[in-house]
C-alpha cells in the first residue's frame, strides 16, 4: 500500500506532463517522419530517401490549419525547383554561372507561385536535382519523396490530434495583466510619496518594455487561433478566438495608455521637484486608484480566458463591481484635482492628463464596451462566411449541383458558425 501511496499523486503530473502541448508536438513529429521514412524506402529510387522525413517533419506544424497551408506550400517548392532544374540540365550542364542561374531563377519562380517562406526551398530542391548526373531520376524521387512526406503529414493531423494551444494563449494574457497590475501598484506606491526623476522614468522604461512584450503574447494567441481552425475536437472555435482576440485587443490599448500615464508621472516629477507629485490626500487616492484598477485588469484577463460559463459569470460580476469601485474613486480623485489646480494651477494640465489616462483604461474596460465589440467582431466574420458561401451557390448554379447536396452544404455552414 506504501508504494500505491507514493505513486499516486505522481500519475496526474504525469498525465498533465504528456498532455503538453509542446510534448505532443515532438511525439507527433517524431512519428510522422519516421513513418514518412519507412514509406519512401520502398516506394523512392534513392538508397536513403531523407527527403521524405523532412517534409513530413516541416510539414507536421503545431496546428492542422498550418498544416494543410504548409503542405501545399511545400509541395508546390518541390515541385517548382524539380521543374526549373530539369529544363536548366537539357540546356547547360552545371558550371558556376549555371548555378547562379538555376538560383536565380528557381528565387524568381518561388515568388510567382507564392510559396512564401519555401522559396528558398525552390532553390534549394534545383540545386540538388541538377548536381547529379541522372537528372531524370533524381527528379523524380525528390517529387515521390515529398509526396510521401506531405501525405503523412497530412494523415498523422487526421488520426493524431493537433494540440489546442489556447491553454498557453490564456496563461500569457493573465501574465502580462499581473505584470500591468505590478508596475500600477510601483506607480501608485511611489505617486503617493515624494518621487525622483529617476524612479519615475524606471516606471516609464519598464511601461515601455511592457509595451513591446504584446508581440510575444500575440504571437502565442495567433498559434492558438490557428490551432483552433479546422480541428474535429473544437466547437465554437470562432466565438474562441474573437473573445480571446478582442480581450488581447483590450489589455494591449490599457498597456499603451499605461506607458502615456507613466510619461506623465515622468513629465510631473520634473516640473514639481523636489516636491510630491500630487498633495498628500491625492497621492493616497491615486495610489487607491491605481491599485483598483490593477485588480480589474486581471478580473478582465481571467474574464476573457475563462471558457465555462458559470465561472464567466463569476469573473465578469467580479470585474464590474471593480469598475465602479474605481470609477468612484476616480471621481474622487478628479475632485481633489480640481481643488489643487484651483489653489495652484502651474501644473494642471499633466495633472488632467492623469485623470484622462485612468478615465480611459475604466472605459476601455466596461462590460458594455466589451460587449458591444464582441457582437461587432462576429457579426464581422458572420458577413464574411456569408459571402463566401453565397460565392458557392453561384457556383454550384452555374455547374448544376443537385438542390439535395446543396441544402446539406448549407446547413453545414450555418452550424459552423
Amino acid at each position: 500500500m506504501q508504494v500505491v501511496r507514493n505513486w499516486t499523486p505522481s500519475v496526474p503530473q504525469w498525465l498533465k506532463k504528456h498532455r503538453d502541448p509542446v510534448v505532443v508536438q515532438a511525439l507527433r513529429s517524431t512519428a510522422a517522419a519516421t513513418v514518412a521514412y519507412v514509406i519512401a524506402l520502398r516506394l523512392s529510387p534513392e538508397p536513403a530517401p531523407l527527403t521524405a522525413p523532412l517534409t513530413a517533419l516541416l510539414v507536421v506544424q503545431v496546428t492542422l490549419y498550418a498544416t494543410l497551408t504548409t503542405s501545399f506550400r511545400r509541395v508546390n517548392s518541390v515541385v517548382a525547383g524539380v521543374l526549373v532544374a530539369v529544363a536548366f540540365s537539357l540546356l547547360v550542364g552545371l558550371t558556376w554561372w549555371s548555378l547562379a542561374l538555376v538560383i536565380l531563377a528557381a528565387l524568381a519562380v518561388g515568388h510567382l507561385v507564392r510559396v512564401e517562406e519555401f522559396v528558398p526551398e525552390v532553390a534549394i530542391s534545383a540545386m540538388l536535382v541538377l548536381g547529379v548526373t541522372t537528372v531524370s531520376s533524381t527528379a523524380w524521387a525528390r517529387v515521390v519523396e515529398t509526396l510521401i512526406g506531405a501525405t503523412v503529414g497530412l494523415a498523422c493531423n487526421v488520426l493524431l490530434a493537433p494540440p489546442v494551444w489556447t491553454e498557453q494563449a490564456s496563461e500569457s494574457i493573465e501574465d502580462l495583466a499581473r505584470r500591468v497590475r505590478r508596475l500600477m501598484l510601483l506607480m501608485g506606491e511611489e505617486a503617493a510619496g515624494t518621487t525622483p526623476v529617476e524612479h519615475a522614468a524606471a516606471r516609464l522604461h519598464e511601461a515601455r518594455r511592457l509595451d513591446h512584450e504584446i508581440s510575444d503574447v500575440d504571437a502565442a494567441l495567433r498559434q492558438a487561433e490557428d490551432s483552433l481552425r479546422l480541428n474535429p475536437r473544437v466547437r465554437e472555435g470562432l466565438l474562441h478566438r474573437v473573445v480571446l482576440r478582442t480581450g488581447l485587443d483590450t489589455l494591449e490599448i490599457c498597456t499603451v495608455v499605461l506607458r502615456v500615464l507613466a510619461r506623465s508621472f515622468t513629465d510631473l516629477a520634473k516640473e514639481r521637484a523636489p516636491e510630491p507629485l500630487f498633495a498628500p490626500s491625492t497621492g493616497a487616492v491615486v495610489e487607491q486608484l491605481l491599485s483598483e484598477i490593477g485588480d480589474a485588469v486581471v478580473s478582465f484577463a481571467v474574464l476573457v480566458t475563462t471558457a465555462v460559463s458559470v465561472n464567466a459569470e463569476s469573473a465578469e460580476s467580479r470585474l464590474a463591481a471593480e469598475l465602479r469601485q474605481a470609477a468612484a474613486t476616480r471621481d474622487k480623485l478628479a475632485q481633489l484635482l480640481l481643488e489643487d489646480v484651483q489653489r495652484d494651477s502651474c501644473h494642471w494640465h499633466l495633472q488632467g492628463a492623469v485623470l484622462t489616462e485612468v478615465n480611459r483604461i475604466i472605459d476601455e474596460m466596461d462590460i458594455e464596451h466589451r460587449s458591444r465589440r464582441l457582437f461587432e467582431e462576429l457579426d464581422c466574420h458572420t458577413r464574411a462566411r456569408r459571402e463566401r458561401v453565397s460565392r458557392l451557390t453561384r457556383i454550384r448554379n452555374r455547374l448544376g449541383v443537385p438542390e439535395r447536396l446543396r441544402r446539406n452544404h448549407e446547413d453545414g455552414a450555418r452550424r459552423s458558425l
